[in-house]
């Protein structure tokens, strides 16, 4: 086998960090959002706190249902899907973590889709 140039040594040894670094990060993102629920609290603690859209959606699903709907039925609106309606009345809070969470899952529904490296 021929000898590897100082070059070759650099390029492969950079790639196996590289290659490390991903395993471990996409490891470590697995781990703690299937385990950890902390993570969702926060985010999911702030929204309480500083939207007052959402107190208003609590207040308007706490009144009964109208007469005419099937019996079992359960009120029909989505919080999350109301907060991205109204998305130009939410507070900077809120934009940010909504942000957050659908660039998320944006980057990983294309990424996982083309077998990039992503959890």
């Amino acid at each position: 086998m021929w000898p590897l140039d100082p070059c070759r040594k650099e390029v492969l040894r950079f790639a196996f960090s590289c290659r490390i670094l991903t395993l471990v990060l996409q490891v470590l993102t697995r781990f703690l959002g299937s385990s950890t629920p902390v993570v969702y609290w926060f985010p999911a603690h702030l929204l309480q706190d500083r939207e007052p859209l959402l107190r208003s959606l609590e207040i308007a699903a706490q009144k009964p249902l109208a007469r005419d709907s099937p019996p079992g039925q359960k009120d029909p609106s989505n919080p999350i899907m109301e907060l991205l309606y109204n998305w130009k009345t939410c507070s900077p809070v809120t934009r940010s973590i909504l942000g957050y969470f659908l660039t998320y899952w944006l980057l990983g529904l294309l990424l996982h889709c083309n077998f990039l490296p992503w959890t």
